[in-house]
């Protein structure tokens, strides 16, 4: 399957050279759409030609692999792979693989997603088109999926073998599995598959049509100048493919249960900290192996992205280790990790790329030694710079961002900024109002927060859909510290009006932020 590189003009250059550009944060599940969730079809591509016609550079998303319990983004089966709620089902419907029949009943919320119906639905719905696809019905070519399968057979093998062994076992996770699966037994894993080579086969299909959704859907982007900004977590779930498959780079017992666990200390949004339950790697076995995995994850976000964005940047440098089992973080502590042997090696193997490096939280001046070091543009947040009682000095002060940053008035993890004004203290309301010299009422602030971003000096700067729609906290994507939901928030068509458009493009060219298109067919 052919893949898109990235266009020349900006992604092979450092951030510090790029044009001013800006773009805006949408996750796909919260796209509109007659299904219940976002897809990668037609309303998909309306999304960028509205981007397109605001005069927007970015895409930002979120993760895109499949979600498991909590359906956090964060949290996926298979890092290396696409998430099933997203396939088109308006393009398996063209391609011949489904009918309008199959697609009555419809478990339609339009205002957020409900993770659960949809699973239960669209699994039908995937089994059915790939049954039509063996039965050599449609017009998807064979000889496609059989390129595709020896493609991305490096990670794809086991994640289906994975998901297959999960179907199999009512859900189960993969270290309650009986022992011959649990510890790959590759006589087992064999026979396994030779029983239930339909369920496998099945699993790769539903990625393969992700694959080339995706992948067009991202050709249609970057011809009308509009780049995807990814995101790489850097820990990735206990219960995935890629702990089943690679045990002896993360630090489990012999069960598969974590010896210790990911975390952060307590911060601006856990008095506790935040107890995320990742295992944690053996980062020595991972360098004896020349990182291999790593550069493998890195190789496959840049085919899925034009930038990655790596959450929790500063894990690279030292990561706050917990003990398993933890009622909260605030027993760990922190430790060294090869962030710098480990970019090195990403760098001699795959070049340049291009990474923004996520630096938020607890930040010390070796983890910024790293960012500087590799070039990397850092993250500036703007809700955080008006709580800080030293206001003026705060890096976050939007006169003291620098360049080499992406401002964003906010990010997944925080409330909208209608909402957050709606909560802030007097303190942060009276820095906003000294900073904008104004009397902001809710009907100006978040515009205002957005005139912010977008006149700084970052060389990029990013809004939720959220800001740009004016919405309060009933439209927030996640609360973190919270298990349960969040991720579903779903915009609707109606709202992405030109006029919308046309506002944010005359703030983006004011801004002289549209150069970041002059390449870029307009």
């Amino acid at each position: 399957m052919t893949q898109t590189p990235a266009p020349d003009n900006l992604t092979d250059r450092s951030l510090s050279e790029w044009p001013r550009s800006s773009g805006v944060l949408l996750h796909p599940t919260s796209l509109p759409g007659p299904y219940g969730t976002g897809e990668l079809g037609q309303e998909a591509r309306q999304w960028v030609d509205w981007l397109q016609q605001a005069g927007q550079t970015y895409w930002q998303i979120l993760p895109l692999g499949p979600t498991g319990h909590g359906n956090s983004p964060y949290q996926t089966l298979g890092a290396f792979a696409g998430n099933p709620l997203m396939v088109s089902l308006g393009e398996l419907l063209e391609w011949g693989l489904l009918t309008a029949e199959d697609l009555q009943g419809a478990p339609h919320h339009p205002e957020r997603v409900d993770f659960d119906a949809q699973t239960v639905w669209r699994s039908e719905l995937l089994w059915t088109a790939y049954r039509r696809f063996q039965a050599g019905e449609g017009q998807v070519d064979a000889g496609e999926f059989v390129a595709y399968k020896a493609a991305q057979a490096g990670w794809l093998d086991n994640y289906a073998l994975f998901r297959a062994l999960k179907e199999v076992h009512g859900g189960a996770a993969w270290f309650q599995w009986p022992a011959e699966y649990r510890r790959r037994d590759q006589a087992a894993l064999t026979r396994f598959q030779q029983e239930n080579f339909g369920v496998v086969e099945h699993i790769r299909f539903i990625q393969f049509l992700f694959e080339k959704q995706w992948q067009a859907l991202r050709a249609y982007a970057g011809e009308r100048g509009v780049q995807i900004v990814g995101d790489l977590p850097i820990f990735v779930a206990l219960d995935s493919s890629d702990v089943w498959a690679h045990q002896d780079l993360f630090a489990l017992d012999e069960q598969g249960s974590p010896e210790v666990q990911a975390g952060v200390p307590p911060d601006y949004f856990a008095e506790e900290g935040q107890l995320w339950g990742n295992p944690l790697y053996r980062w020595d076995r991972m360098q004896a192996q020349g990182f291999d995995w790593w550069v493998a994850r890195f190789a496959r976000s840049r085919e899925l992205y034009d930038l990655i964005r790596v959450d929790h940047f500063r894990g690279f440098e030292a990561y706050w280790e917990v003990p398993y089992p933890a009622e909260n973080a605030m027993g760990g502590h922190w430790v060294p990790a090869p962030g710098r042997e480990l970019l090195a090696e990403v760098r001699r193997r795959l070049g340049d790329l291009p990474i923004i490096a996520e630096d938020l939280g607890v930040i010390t001046p070796e983890v910024e030694e790293l960012r500087d070091e590799f070039e990397l543009p850092g993250m500036v947040v703007l809700q955080f710079a008006f709580s800080d009682e030293d206001f003026w000095n705060s890096p976050f002060y939007p006169a003291n961002i620098v360049r080499n940053r992406v401002v964003y008035t906010g990010t997944h993890d925080n409330d909208t900024t209608l909402g957050w004004w709606r909560t802030a203290t007097e303190l942060e309301r009276h820095h906003f109002r000294s900073f904008t010299s104004s009397d902001s009422t809710e009907d100006e602030v978040t515009w205002r927060m957005l005139g912010i971003a977008w006149h700084s000096r970052a060389r990029v700067a990013i809004a939720p859909l959220q800001d740009l729609l004016n919405l309060g906290t009933d439209a927030r994507m996640n609360v973190p510290g919270s298990a349960t939901g969040h991720w579903g928030w779903r915009t609707e068509t109606a709202a992405l009006t030109p006029e919308l458009a046309a506002r944010l493009r005359e703030l983006t060219e004011e801004s002289g932020r549209l150069a970041g298109r002059a390449q870029a067919a307009d």
